[in-house]
């Protein structure tokens, strides 16, 4: 009980820190410790002994509620931790491993992170100089090296990757130099070597330097402390298919496959399958075939096969074909249903994320293998349809009911709309039974109704039955308003009608539903032409060159409307790039000459004019611009030989014959000229102009059929006036009789009989001749607007020199009967006078003439 001690007061918690310790009393001079410290090397104290027993630190004593200050035992009597006995300090191991001590110094607080100690001294600055350091900056412009010729290879720049990978081996033959010479060869880093040599070999390869490839890839190959490097047997095989050498490719193919262990089970696969390529290429069909008959059971895949069924149908074995087929059909895609990209809870989560994967990578390159699927699927159809049975239907209805059986269901009504399409395209043109199977669609699902009755109405557009075009067109809008093609029909049967508004506007909506159709653009664009619209047109066009980069037709359509708009120097620029793409395009360079003529360039008209020519001999207009342009500078025996193919291809026309024999008689050929007037005249007798010619010829010739010629003149002169009289008093009767049934409403028509001569009528229908619109079709129509060069490149024309020649039925020219006009006017225009070298007449002078001569200078 005298240990306890009541609280008659609360307890001062802070109180006994300000009280003195007197074992601080002790000096410096008398520690034992602090000698010690000063003696040894270490310099640290050994752990202070506790001077009062009581607490752990025994740092001071505790006090009471009394404020008697009490060294506190244990209640057994046993010494607390940290206490003396026999000298000795207890060590505080319980608590060690969390950062105390028992051993305290003076002044020492409790610092467990050595945060005490101050900042950390500043780093050592690298010393470059030592051969280290330099072989370490060597390696890592190496490696920045070998990156920089990867990324160049990934954008195209196939040149700079080759050049950046024989930097980085020039730079890693002098980092192994160095090496050498600092006796470091030990750590020769083996890894970056390998990553120099194949990424060389690579850009080599990706250079066509095949050569320098193979030998790059041999030094890989034959270092043994290379591992795995056999493989790349498989990149120089691949080199030796490049160049066509396919028994050392098989050879490589296999080495790498000796060398390949079984746990790399798909690129055995894949090097298999190149073997079995190869095999085909050799013609080695049987070769091949197990090959690709070891993969399908192994891994099958849909390449794979379709090469079997390729190999099958090369050897003409009918029932493996229909086998490889059903292979080919069953060929799983690894493919998850499309049922999990579509909403179909009210979760606002689970939406966002199903709409998230709707268009990722994965969901694309799902797509992309399923069409991949269906296009050799219905490829392998076609090529084994008409082998694999008597007929080519029967063979497609087998492939069909595959197909129908087989997890493309889908796939069997593209299979049948194919079969119709294939149909039109045979030689006989089977239309019956293509127009019978599009046909049986019309009861089906939207989709294919509509992709038959869209072929169906492109069908009647093209045998020009415009409302068979229209029904089907709609027909397929209603079972599909989004698709582009039926509304690209619809506004064909519009556009033919003339209503070029309503034609823009399907066009306009086909566009909508898909912005990448370019039949749609193109159409529309002409529609834009036909409303005068040339500005929109304009752009329509600009859109279209920016996607189709090499469309003539395009480019075509750009250089028209640029010359509508009148900036003919754009349009001689747009045909100058259609020239660049199709340069044996006899309109296009006579469009280019021309316009080159409209700008007043004779002799760059002439050059593009002449160049058509020898495309195209058989253009009238060119051939008059050039007959023209020889007139023009006085070559009129070269102007002949267009003039002369001008009669050849219209032979009717009486002029062409008559200017060949002006060119004759211009060229001093009068006798030649003389022969083709009388072949003219023998021809077409009553035509008055080569009668007036062999007139004048013959008079100035001299020769005797002068007066024949003057008395057919004269008689064909007056049978013209009598036939100009007859037709002007028939129309006087006729006006006389409109004017007298005007007045006599009371008159009584009769009937008049006409004698029996045949009398042909014939009713002319003139038209402006205007391109069909664009065809939905895989390829732009070929029908160019009516602007294109044929209608538009007229050469220039004669002018007044072909005016003045009548025409073979043409009205004569009225003329005295009395007199007889022998006067002509020469089609090529009045010559151009001789030049006046000479105008004064020269005078003979004789030095003797004033002089006699005398008798001696006469002869005897």
């Amino acid at each position: 009980m005298e240990n306890v001690h009541l609280a008659v007061e609360e307890d001062d918690l802070y109180s006994g820190y300000n009280d003195y310790n007197p074992t601080f009393d002790s000096e410096l001079e008398n520690d034992v410790g602090f000698q010690q410290a000063v003696r040894t090397s270490h310099g640290r104290r050994p752990p202070m002994t506790a001077k009062f027993p009581g607490t752990a630190i025994g740092g001071r004593p505790l006090v009471s509620s009394f404020g008697s200050r009490i060294p506190m035992a244990s209640s057994m009597g046993r010494p607390m931790t940290g206490a003396v006995q026999d000298g000795a300090a207890r060590p505080m191991t319980a608590v060690r491993a969390a950062g105390y001590s028992s051993s305290l110094t003076r002044g020492s607080t409790f610092d467990p992170l050595g945060q005490s100690k101050g900042p950390a001294p500043p780093l050592e600055a690298k010393n470059e100089d030592t051969a280290e350091e330099k072989i370490k900056i060597l390696e890592k412009k190496v490696n920045d090296l070998i990156e920089e010729s990867c990324m160049a290879q990934s954008i195209g720049a196939i040149q700079l990757a080759l050049e950046k990978a024989k930097e980085a081996g020039r730079k890693e033959r002098a980092l192994i130099r160095q090496r050498e010479q600092s006796g470091n060869t030990e750590h020769i880093n083996l890894d970056l070597t390998y990553s120099v040599l194949l990424n060389l070999a690579n850009q080599y390869a990706n250079n066509e330097m095949y050569l320098e490839a193979l030998n790059s890839y041999q030094v890989i190959v034959k270092n043994k402390m290379f591992s795995n490097a056999g493989r790349l047997k498989v990149n120089m095989a691949n080199i030796y298919f490049k160049q066509k050498n396919y028994p050392k490719a098989i050879k490589f193919y296999r080495m790498a496959l000796d060398q390949i262990s079984n746990a790399h089970k798909e690129l055995r696969i894949k090097i298999m399958q190149n073997i079995g390529v190869v095999f085909v290429r050799l013609g080695q069909y049987s070769d091949a075939i197990t090959s690709f008959e070891h993969i399908m059971i192994e891994s099958p895949n849909i390449k794979t096969g379709f090469n079997l069924i390729l190999c099958y149908y090369a050897i003409g074995d009918r029932e493996r074909m229909k086998k490889a087929f059903q292979k080919l059909i069953s060929v799983p895609l690894g493919i998850d249903d499309e049922d999990k990209y579509l909403s179909t809870s009210d979760d606002p989560s689970s939406n966002m994320v199903t709409e998230a994967i709707k268009n990722d990578r994965l969901h694309q390159m799902e797509r992309d293998l399923k069409v991949l699927a269906e296009k050799y699927i219905m490829t392998a159809a076609k090529l084994i349809a008409p082998a694999i049975e008597t007929s080519f239907a029967s063979g497609f209805d087998w492939c069909v009911d595959m197909v129908k059986s087989s997890q493309y269901v889908e796939l069997a009504n593209d299979l049948e709309i194919n079969k119709a399409i294939t149909y039109l395209r045979q030689k006989d043109f089977n239309q019956v039974s293509a127009v019978e199977t599009l046909k049986t669609f019309e009861k089906k699902d939207s989709r294919v109704k509509s992709a038959a009755a869209t072929n169906l109405s492109f069908l009647h557009f093209l045998e020009k039955d415009y409302d068979q075009a229209d029904r089907y067109a709609d027909l397929a809008m209603n079972a599909d308003r989004y698709n582009p093609a039926a509304l690209i029909n619809k506004g064909n049967t519009v556009f033919v009608k003339k209503d070029y508004e309503k034609a823009a506007e399907f066009y306009k909506e086909a566009l909508r539903n898909d912005s990448s159709c370019t039949e749609a653009l193109y159409n529309l664009g002409l529609s834009y032409k036909r409303l005068n619209r040339l500005e929109e047109g304009l752009d329509c066009f600009q859109k279209l060159h920016a996607i189709l980069r090499n469309s003539a037709q395009v480019m075509y359509q750009l250089a028209h409307l640029y010359e509508q708009l009148g900036d003919p120097q754009q349009a001689i620029e747009w045909l100058m790039q259609v020239i660049s793409v199709t340069p044996t395009d006899p309109h296009v360079l006579a469009k280019l000459g021309k316009l080159h003529d409209d700008e007043g360039d004779k002799s760059q008209a002439f050059q593009y004019y002449s160049e058509s020519f020898r495309y195209f001999p058989s253009n009238i207009d060119v051939i008059e611009w050039l007959g023209a342009y020889y007139i023009e500078t006085q070559f009129c025996e070269k102007a002949i030989q267009y003039f002369e193919r001008a009669t050849l291809i219209q032979p009717t026309q009486v002029k062409w014959q008559l200017i060949v024999a002006s060119c004759y008689r211009r060229s001093g050929n009068y006798q030649k000229a003389l022969e083709t007037y009388k072949e003219i005249h023998r021809r077409f007798p009553e035509n008055v102009e080569c009668l007036r010619f062999l007139v004048r010829l013959s008079t100035d010739m001299g020769l005797k059929e002068v007066q024949e010629y003057a008395t057919k003149l004269k008689k064909v002169e007056k049978m013209k006036e009598l036939r100009e009289q007859r037709v002007k008093s028939g129309r006087e009767n006729s006006a006389r009789g409109r004017r007298e049934g005007s007045t006599g409403s009371a008159a009584i028509s009769t009937s008049v009989l006409t004698s029996p001569k045949k009398s042909n009528i014939t009713g002319t229908i003139h038209y402006e001749s205007q391109p069909e619109p664009k065809q939905f079709s895989p390829l732009l129509d070929s029908e160019r607007d009516s602007g294109r060069s044929s209608s538009s490149s007229k050469g220039e024309r004669l002018s007044t020199k072909m005016r003045s020649l009548p025409g073979s039925n043409e009205p004569y020219e009225t003329s005295s009967p009395k007199e007889l006009d022998a006067s002509y006017a020469d089609p090529l225009g009045p010559q151009m006078e001789r030049p006046k070298t000479g105008a004064k007449k020269l005078v003979d002078e004789d030095d003797f003439a004033d002089e006699d001569l005398g008798d001696d200078l006469l002869p005897e």
